[in-house]
């Protein structure tokens, strides 16, 4: 199984990733502190689809615009700051 499609939108200091499910909206949120600086702030996953990656799937799209985009990540979120610890290969993106 292929993984759902990762939407994302920002609108002045604030944007998200989101997948969309029948059962409604699983995001990723995050705040704009500055050209380089992105703090995630809130994970959440849509009514049954707990369980299934969704969260790891939004984050993996956070950490590769990162890169390409040149951006730190601030994990304040709990589910994006316990996700760092678990992936040493991704210290090049968090700013912490």
């Amino acid at each position: 199984m292929s993984d759902p499609e990762v939407h994302h939108e920002e609108s002045g200091s604030k944007g998200r990733y989101f997948i969309r499910h029948e059962s409604g909206e699983s995001e990723l949120t995050y705040s704009i502190m500055s050209e380089k600086l992105r703090i995630a702030d809130h994970t959440a996953v849509a009514e049954g689809q707990e369980g299934n990656g969704i969260g790891l799937i939004m984050l993996r799209r956070l950490i590769d615009d990162a890169r390409k985009q040149g951006f730190k990540i601030v994990p304040l979120c709990p589910f994006v700051n316990a996700q760092r610890r678990k992936h040493p290969e991704w210290a090049d993106v968090f700013s912490v």
